[in-house]
């Protein structure tokens, strides 16, 4: 049995549904080692609870624009595998960037300093914390693949998924390496590194691979998956993109991270690469001051956004996103793929970009 186009809502209840019998069946093995290690399963588990099912979704469209032969048990354990692949990726990111919050609460490793912190233990309560959270962050990364293998891969999906964390660990280092070498890179150079990082750190495993995943799972072809990619890449590229705008611009409220946490965390975002080359001397030097502030202010955040706005590079950087989304929707309609697949990754692709959290 195969789930319909019209049983998207099916398909996110049971993927909800197993996520939690899963987390569950892991809890109780872990308990039994020692209730002392639970709260490594139970951060997962509430950090699973939330988001909005993106790339389970994405992966859910990509089987019905293959033709949805898969079973309802294979794409769902996959997309339970993506989501703990995703958990997995947001710990150890909160961890590199210092992050205080995810989704409105404590991210894993200040949840964890928290807990040392109100017990009175011994030693350093942040060292705990991102030890903690480290380890929260492997199990998480060990039972995405659990789940995964259990989805029955076929050899394609199992390809695209092993390619997909590979990427997504090389991109997370180029991350950090450009945030280290800041002002010493060339403003040109600068601009094309932070589109590499947003490529292989997000679009693919955010849109490209999860589309690719459903649809190799469903027994695509290799010309409808590099059509499908022609789709789905730029699209996870203007999804990054608008990422990282909300991570200056956002609303706290809507976000569930501080204004200006992108700022405070030093993130040299192609938004940041556009507005040093595009910027006067002052306002690079207002963006500058304060990038990578851990006590930044609103006035600073006010300041950088300033820069950003007037030198032209918020401008340029939504055109950006424009341009992608337009190529991303032209390669769709171009796929020669059922009506109801078309639509459906098209809704999903409408919100990942025109999203404002």
């Amino acid at each position: 049995m195969t789930f319909s186009p019209a049983q998207q809502p099916d398909f996110t209840r049971a993927l909800d549904a197993r996520l939690t019998g899963f987390l569950d069946e892991q809890l109780a093995t872990v308990r039994a080692i020692s209730p002392d290690a639970a709260e490594l399963l139970v951060s997962i588990a509430d950090l699973t609870r939330g988001g909005k099912r993106l790339r389970p979704l994405f992966a859910f469209w990509g089987a019905q624009a293959a033709g949805g032969e898969v079973s309802e048990d294979s794409i769902v354990g996959l997309g339970a595998g993506l989501e703990l692949f995703q958990a997995a990726a947001l710990i150890h990111d909160d961890i590199i960037d210092h992050s205080d919050t995810r989704r409105g609460a404590p991210s894993v490793h200040r949840r964890f300093e928290a807990t040392h912190r109100a017990g009175g233990w011994d030693l350093d309560p942040a060292d705990f914390g991102i030890a903690s959270a480290v380890l929260a962050g492997d199990l998480a990364l060990s039972l995405s693949e659990q789940a995964f293998a259990a989805s029955a891969p076929l050899p394609r999906t199992r390809q695209i998924f092993d390619a997909m964390r590979l990427q997504v660990m090389a991109g997370q280092y180029l991350d950090v390496l450009e945030e280290q070498i800041g002002g010493a890179r060339d403003p040109e150079r600068a601009v094309e590194a932070a589109r590499t990082v947003v490529r292989y750190k997000s679009a693919k495993y955010s849109v490209e691979n999860p589309v690719l995943l459903g649809a190799a799972q469903a027994g695509a072809s290799e010309e409808l998956l590099r059509g499908l990619s022609a789709f789905a890449l730029p699209l996870g590229e203007a999804f990054q993109l608008r990422d990282d705008e909300l991570g200056v611009f956002g609303d706290p409220e809507t976000t569930g991270k501080p204004a200006g946490d992108d700022l405070r965390e030093g993130k040299r975002t192609v938004l940041v690469a556009l507005t040093l080359r595009r910027a006067d001397a002052a306002g690079r030097m207002a963006l500058l001051d304060v990038l990578g502030d851990p006590r930044l202010d609103e006035a600073g955040v006010h300041a950088a956004r300033e820069a950003m706005i007037t030198s032209g590079a918020r401008a340029e950087h939504e055109g950006i996103i424009d341009q992608l989304t337009r190529t991303a929707f032209e390669a769709l309609e171009a796929l020669a793929i059922p009506d109801a697949a078309r639509e459906g990754l098209r809704a999903a692709g409408l919100a990942a970009v025109k999203r404002r959290a």
